[in-house]
């Protein structure tokens, strides 16, 4: 059966709004302490630019091998949002949906790494709301899209960076439900007001309790008797009322809550935890993608768990490629 959803994947269409970011990574080897200050030098020997934010999404879409992938953002019109297009365009994704904003700069995050840890992250972003004009164009060029059933789903990533507002997701969701597509939502709490009839709603433990509005214990031993924990699900599904949502719970793994009860558990799958930057996004990218290619909530949930406990164990937002997933799912069905 699996098979079939990995094949799949390449005639599956997916449309991504939100937060376009670039991580740029500075690599270089410490030799020394500053005398300046108690600080170390870092002696930078290399320079790596990758898509970050909504774009990391994009891109992990990409190396599943997805068969169309349409990009919606901002970036400014300075290099870093030049790389973002270049980048977006030399892997193949439509890149219509990317306006620029020359009175904003484009979100980068900075990374200088040495001995494989990082030492500093610098963060370039302006996160004011986007020019309503510029809103207006993306979502009447999404909708465009919706109408002529050239998607599969829709995927918002919201990074509270100044793109999406509720009133994008409300006019959108109409266009979408008509259609038949699901749409999912990478929430960042605090950003955005209750927008109903998303299929999927996608937060961490941290997330959902800010959504939610309640304060977190930490866990009480496993998910399903973790009281705080279903309160705020709860909380989340009445207020949101998504056909899903889908938790993700570190080291606890991932779990769908559906109808006020847990419809599927899944134990964290990672064998080593290097880093969890970029997780988040794998784990949208993966679910939504399995579930455009056939497979139920929870298969798409267990291949999506599957994919993030690759991708910790490589360094920086770094995405799943197709293969890498196979075999390690495979490998953890024998």
């Amino acid at each position: 059966m699996t098979d079939n959803i990995f094949s799949a994947f390449s005639s599956s269409r997916i449309a991504v709004i939100g937060d376009l970011m670039l991580d740029v990574y500075l690599w270089g080897q410490v030799n020394r302490i500053s005398p300046e200050a108690p600080v170390p030098i870092v002696n930078i020997k290399s320079r790596e630019v990758r898509l970050g934010g909504a774009a990391n999404v994009i891109r992990n879409l990409g190396t599943l091998q997805a068969g169309k992938v349409y990009a919606f953002g901002a970036v400014g019109g300075d290099g870093s949002g030049k790389d973002i297009i270049n980048l977006l365009s030399a892997s193949g994704f439509q890149t219509s949906g990317v306006l620029c904003d020359d009175s904003r700069p484009t979100t980068e995050k900075r990374r200088v790494m040495a001995g494989g840890q990082q030492i500093l992250r610098e963060d370039l972003e302006e996160t004011t709301p986007l020019n309503d004009k510029l809103r207006q164009q993306m979502v009447a060029r999404l909708i465009d899209l919706v109408r002529r059933k050239e998607v599969d789903a829709v995927i918002f990533e919201d990074y509270a960076k100044g793109v999406l507002s509720s009133w994008m997701l409300e006019e959108i969701i109409i266009e979408t439900r008509k259609a038949g597509i699901p749409t999912a939502l990478d929430p960042k709490p605090g950003n955005l007001t209750p927008v109903r009839h998303l299929t999927t709603i996608k937060p961490n433990r941290l997330e959902a309790f800010a959504l939610a509005g309640i304060s977190d214990p930490g866990p009480s031993g496993s998910p399903e008797n973790d009281a705080a924990l279903r309160k705020a699900a709860e909380i989340i599904e009445d207020q949101w009322q998504p056909e899903y949502l889908l938790l993700s719970l570190a080291a606890q793994g991932l779990g769908i809550f559906k109808e006020h009860k847990w419809h599927k558990l899944i134990p964290t799958r990672a064998r080593e935890v290097f880093d969890v930057s970029g997780a988040g996004d794998t784990v949208t990218a993966t679910f939504v993608l399995a579930s455009t290619a056939g497979a139920d909530a929870a298969t798409a949930a267990e291949i999506a768990n599957c994919a993030a406990g690759v991708v910790v164990g490589k360094v920086g937002t770094a995405p799943i490629m197709k293969d890498e997933l196979i075999s390690a799912w495979k490998g953890m069905n024998r």
